[in-house]
This record gives structure tokens, C-alpha cells and sequence, in this order.
């Protein structure tokens, strides 16, 4: 165990921060695809509605070490061999993750949002029509705030589970905490310790983002 921390620790702090930077990465656009398709799902446009709802159908049922490949291997590919781009297409690991993340998280946002616009009573989109405001600007101006409330404690719970899915984008070598941890492994044959560490880290990070959660929500409950 001390042969880990002393000599591989800065290298497993390293491979945390890069962890830590994929799931922000992925979180952000996530929240901005969410966004697109959680609205999508939400406005009164059945084609709309059907769009968002294959998006989230489609990628919440394909299992995330399958997309994974799917975007690393399979989109250049693809693109260099079928359609025949000029320039020969790669994508580097942190783009094929977040990309994988974003496509990923982006599906269960949207039903996060979708969930927390529908929690607003209808009759706060009515008030605001009544008062002569677009659709667009009720929204923005009274619907979207009272739906954010609900939504933040979701968020980042979201956030906690896309932080332990980006160990699954290990197997295209992403240099995260858990393709790290295997080069540690594989270099010191100490099975149980590394992985040990490698738990108590993730223990350490996810235990912190649960609590700021649970704080954030006793606040937001208080304020109502």
C-alpha cells in the first residue's frame, strides 16, 4: 500500500483530475443537449416530441461501452472509409469520451428536464400567456426558473454517476483513474492495493459531491 501512495500517488491524483475533467466536460454538454431535447419533449410539436423521444430511447438502450467503440472506431471510420472526407478523420480519446458522455448523460438530462418543466403547475404557463408573453419568454421567464429549483439535486446526482461511467471509457484509453490504475498494477503486480486506492478515491470524490447535493437541496427546501 505505501509503494502506491509514495510512488504512483501523484500519477493517481493526475488520472483523478483528468476523471474529474472528462465528467465536466461531458456534464456541460450534456446539460446542453439535455436542454434541446428535454424542451423538444416538452413544446407542443408531435414531430418534435417523437425526435426527443427516439433520442432518448435510442441511446438509453445501447450500453455505453458499445457507444463507446461505436464513437471511437466506428464514426471515423465511417466517415474516412464510406463517405470518403478529404483529410483522414481521427478522434483522440478525450473527444471520443466526451462525446460518448455527452450522448450518454445528455439522454437522461433530458428527462430530467423534461421531468422538471412537468412539475410546474400547468397554470404558471397560463398566468404568463394571459399576461401576454410568448411561449418562448413564459419559459424562460417563469416556468424555467421554478423547474431548475427541482432539477439541480438531479443534476448533480447525474454528475456523480457520469463521474464512475467515465471508467468505462478505459478501454479506449483514456488515461483516467482506472486505465491508470491497471498501468499501477501491472507495473507493481499489487493487486488488492491499488484497487483499494482507487476505490477510496472515488469513495472520497463521490462522498463529497453527494453531500454538496444534499446541501444544495435542504437550501432550495428552506427557500421555499
Amino acid at each position: 500500500m505505501e509503494i502506491i501512495i509514495t510512488k504512483y500517488g501523484g500519477l493517481l491524483i493526475k488520472a483523478m483530475g483528468q476523471t474529474l475533467l472528462l465528467a465536466l466536460y461531458g456534464l456541460f454538454f450534456a446539460c446542453i443537449v439535455g436542454l434541446i431535447f428535454g424542451l423538444m419533449s416538452v413544446i407542443k410539436n408531435k414531430l418534435c416530441n417523437i425526435i426527443a423521444q427516439v433520442f432518448v430511447f435510442v441511446i438509453r438502450g445501447v450500453p455505453m461501452i458499445v457507444l463507446a467503440f461505436f464513437i471511437y472506431f466506428g464514426v471515423p471510420y465511417f466517415l474516412n472509409t464510406i463517405i470518403g472526407v478529404g483529410k483522414q478523420m481521427t478522434l483522440t480519446a478525450l473527444q471520443a469520451g466526451t462525446i460518448c458522455l455527452t450522448l450518454n448523460c445528455g439522454a437522461y438530462m433530458a428527462e430530467i428536464i423534461r421531468a422538471g418543466i412537468q412539475s410546474v403547475d400547468i397554470g404558471q404557463m397560463e398566468a404568463g400567456r394571459s399576461l401576454g408573453l410568448s411561449y418562448g419568454k413564459t419559459m424562460r421567464k417563469i416556468v424555467m426558473p421554478q423547474a431548475i429549483r427541482t432539477m439541480i439535486p438531479s443534476i448533480i446526482n447525474q454528475f456523480i454517476i457520469t463521474l464512475k461511467d467515465t471508467s468505462i471509457l478505459s478501454v479506449i484509453g483514456f488515461p483516467e483513474l482506472v486505465n491508470s490504475a491497471k498501468n499501477v498494477q501491472a507495473n507493481t503486480f499489487l493487486s488488492f492495493q491499488t484497487w483499494a486506492v482507487v476505490g477510496v478515491m472515488y469513495l472520497v470524490v463521490i462522498t463529497i459531491l453527494s453531500y454538496a447535493a444534499k446541501l444544495m437541496e435542504r437550501r432550495m427546501n428552506r427557500g421555499r
